[in-house]
């Protein structure tokens, strides 16, 4: 199977790393309660981590790194998109050297942290208020404008559907966690 190659931002790996590993964590917090009991709280997911290790090789290794490390040094989030993992916005938050680097040998170790740059300051509705299309002969169908700090499951939740049935009535979605500002949905 041939993949396609890992970017960073404007930066194309000249050959996917050897390693990696995407770690998924999901915060649960114990509660005690009195007499030996307790009861467990969901705190939500983490935020996905990409962990991997790889290597330069030719002439120009050490350049090839030296740009990946400038990466590195953005001061925002940029899309990482790797061949089996979606892709996401997500920090460059780890770049390590394994050896003293040669000029046509560099052998590296690289982590990523997706982000989720969609809360808002300022306070928000609890519940979205849709807008209902009106088409005569039609039956009406609500729709739902995505705002900044919006899941789909959450919207699914606020309107009485399942997330499955949110997703039915938007074939339009092809990955429920790819979806933007501005974009338009159907409610029922």
């Amino acid at each position: 199977m041939i993949l396609s190659p890992m970017r960073f931002g404007d930066y194309i790996w000249p050959h996917n790393p050897r390693i990696y590993e995407i770690e998924y964590k999901r915060r649960i917090v114990c509660h005690k309660v009195p007499f030996g009991l307790y009861a467990l709280s969901d705190m939500g997911r983490d935020q996905r981590v990409l962990r991997g290790e790889g290597e330069f090789v030719g002439e120009n290794a050490y350049d090839e790194f030296k740009k990946l490390a400038k990466m590195f040094y953005s001061d925002k989030p940029n899309i990482l998109v790797h061949p089996i993992w979606q892709s996401a916005p997500a920090w460059f938050v780890g770049l390590r050297l394994k050896q003293e680097p040669r000029k046509d040998y560099v052998s590296y170790e690289f982590e990523f942290w997706e982000c989720f740059e969609g809360y808002e300051l300022s306070v928000q509705p609890v519940l979205p208020s849709p807008s209902i299309e009106k088409d005569e002969g039609v039956a009406q169908r609500r729709t739902y404008t995505i705002k900044k700090g919006d899941t789909l499951w959450g919207l699914a939740r606020a309107n009485g559907i399942s997330l499955a049935e949110l997703l039915a009535l938007n074939p339009q979605i092809r990955n429920p966690n790819i979806y933007y500002c501005g974009d338009v949905i159907y409610l029922s």
